[in-house]
């Protein structure tokens, strides 16, 4: 027997009909012996709607509020599983965040779980129940409700397996597993039978949205094996661990990210002076927008140029704060294009294997695709280039690195 904590996002539990289908998924596991503790969100839509109804009301409604009513979301669809399982001869029990005792900090909207108290589900599971909780929610130390932020419900399941020491927590979504790349993308794409934590995060942070980093980062912290599965197709889903599968077989690169969402801003002509950076960046940092790739460049007349890549949501207003900055420290100009796009490599085994930059980059040249800005780490290598070559340098670099299926297999 296992205890298995098993969630479900909104595309899953869209309808009473999909909510029924999800309730004979957890019914076969409940037969087989397992303990089962499934986390859900609200029904796809729901919360865009209740956060709709609320501007209606005020363009910036009160957090402690906003939160009390897009809460409850996921509070009615936790008592529709708990029904539609009850309804197929499975004892269920719901729990919103605030009965299990989900306790977190009080920062509305975007709030951290601190602790969870599993006292009440585990004499629940001791019963026999299968125990349904909200996602997305708990509660703070003055009893107000709480929401997590994006990919809440994935974290509430990953926090839920921590607390429980569960076997597994499986995420169940509208993909079968994590692949090498975008399918969408490239038609050879593989599904990977696992992957380590290290490299989902990568993954997860340059682009591929399969899962959210918060709750990767929870699943690392706590060892909690993860599992990538299709909520209505059967399968073997992706297996997410913190070892390295030790073999001779593991490629040296396990997947390939992008993302489309960048943008470069540059400020030219900087006088080369100690402190330089956090003129540039300090005033970026304290607008809240978040730097990615950075680049400096020093030039024969003792100045430099500082290049680095911000989300396309943050140009114009990263854009005019650095051309502010420019007049401020007597800069030459300040130049900006969105017109581009990152590329990464993410893999452990490049860790023991050399080389896997310059094999990147022989791709690369080989379509003729200029590479504007370079960022690595132990296990990833990114670049920045033209986003119309986006597609064509994603395709190379999957068969450059043999990710490719073989011919007659691609899923």
């Amino acid at each position: 027997m296992a205890l298995i904590v098993q969630k479900f996002g909104g595309t899953s539990v869209g309808s009473v009909e999909r909510i029924e289908q999800v309730a004979a998924k957890v019914k076969k596991f409940r037969d087989n012996g397992d303990d089962i503790v499934v986390v859900v969100s609200a029904m796809s839509g729901e919360t865009n709607r209740l956060i709709d109804l609320a501007r209606q009301i005020s363009d910036q409604p009160v957090p402690r509020e906003l939160d009390v009513m897009v809460s409850t979301g996921e509070q009615v669809t936790i008592a529709l599983l708990a029904m539609a399982l009850i309804k197929v001869g499975v004892p269920a029990v719901s729990y919103t965040g605030n009965q299990v005792r989900i306790h977190t900090d009080s920062a509305h909207g975007k709030a951290r779980i601190l602790q969870i108290d599993a006292q009440n589900i585990r004499r629940d599971l001791e019963a026999g129940r299968v125990v349904v909780v909200a996602g997305f929610q708990g509660v703070d130390d003055q009893g107000n409700i709480t929401t997590l932020g994006r990919g809440g419900s994935d974290t509430t399941g990953v926090a839920l397996a921590a607390a429980l020491k569960a076997d597994e927590c499986q995420i169940y979504t509208d993909v079968d597993g994590v692949y090498t790349t975008d399918p969408r993308v490239v038609a050879k794409a593989q599904r990977l039978d696992r992957i380590t934590f290290e490299e989902m995060l990568e993954m997860a942070s340059l682009g591929s949205k399969v899962l959210q980093i918060r709750a990767v980062e929870f699943a690392g912290k706590y060892s909690v094996p993860l599992r990538v599965l299709h909520s209505f197709q059967e399968g073997p889903g992706t297996l997410i661990t913190l070892d390295e599968e030790d073999s001779m077989e593991q490629p040296i690169i396990s997947g390939i990210a992008f993302n489309r969402d960048e943008a470069k801003l540059t400020i030219r002509g900087v006088p080369d002076t100690p402190g330089v950076a956090f003129k540039i960046l300090g005033p970026i940092s304290s607008a809240n927008v978040e730097v990615d790739m950075i680049v400096q460049n020093v030039a024969h007349d003792n100045t430099t140029d500082f290049t680095f890549t911000v989300h396309r949501n943050d140009y114009q207003n990263g854009l005019q704060i650095l051309e502010s900055t420019a007049r401020e420290i007597g800069a030459r100009e300040v130049i900006g294009d969105t017109d581009i796009a990152k590329v990464s490599i993410v893999g452990v085994g490049m860790r023991s294997h050399a080389g896997v930059a310059s094999r990147m980059f022989e791709a690369l040249a080989k379509e003729n695709i200029n590479i504007q800005m370079i960022s690595t780490s132990e296990i990833k290598v990114s670049v920045v280039i033209e986003e119309k070559y986006l597609e064509l340098a994603v395709r190379a670099l999957h068969t450059a690195f043999e990710l490719d299926a073989p011919a007659g297999t691609a899923e």
